[in-house]
């Protein structure tokens, strides 16, 4: 598993949305520190309703990881309930979306990437999943300890990422817990 880099979510820093409605704990950005990235990942928190931000020709997707939820709203074309825990919904970064909470504070993964550059495909897993490292990726436990190839084991709130094809063959992370919950972002350069 040489060139994944192992992260944790109580590691990741914290950056406080210009809106104030909550925080973002980017897991990656590629090319690093360039504010335009070709694929990004991360956690965000949502603590009140409000609008996104915009991101021209940037294509999104966002995964509940814990909480309510929210209703995700832009006219005319986007009116969905993010509620269920693990299953991601995609939208065009262009869109004016503005998030109301079912309830109280939520958490999301994130991953953005540039149309003209790349795709994302975000899955869950319940127990094992075979990941191909395409040219780049994330993982992420949402619950259960996973087992990786090489022996390491990872649990809720860990992670690792790449950024470039690493393996010919997919590599098998599974769990034996009954309640196992991981997410992929498989990054597919076109």
């Amino acid at each position: 598993m040489n060139g994944w880099q192992p992260f944790s979510l109580m590691g990741l820093p914290v950056s406080p949305w210009h809106n104030g409605g909550g925080e973002t704990r980017e897991i990656i950005s590629v090319p690093a520190g360039s504010a335009n990235f070709d694929w990004r990942a991360s956690i965000a928190t949502i603590a009140q309703d409000g609008p996104f931000s915009v991101f021209p020709g940037i294509d999104r997707s966002i995964t509940l990881l814990s909480g309510e939820g929210v209703h995700l709203l832009a006219s005319p074309d986007i009116r969905h309930s993010l509620s269920r825990v693990g299953e991601p919904y995609s939208f065009r970064g262009e869109e004016s979306v503005s998030a109301r909470l079912h309830g109280g504070v939520t958490t999301d993964f994130n991953i953005m990437t540039r149309r003209t550059v790349c795709r994302a495909k975000v899955i869950s897993a319940r127990q094992t999943l075979a990941v191909l490292p395409e040219n780049g990726g994330v993982i992420y436990v949402l619950s259960g300890d996973w087992q990786l190839p090489d022996g390491a084991q990872i649990g809720q709130g860990d992670g690792f990422y790449w950024t470039a094809t690493l393996e010919i063959n997919p590599v098998i992370v599974s769990t034996e817990h009954p309640d196992g919950l991981l997410l992929w972002a498989s990054v597919i350069t076109d």
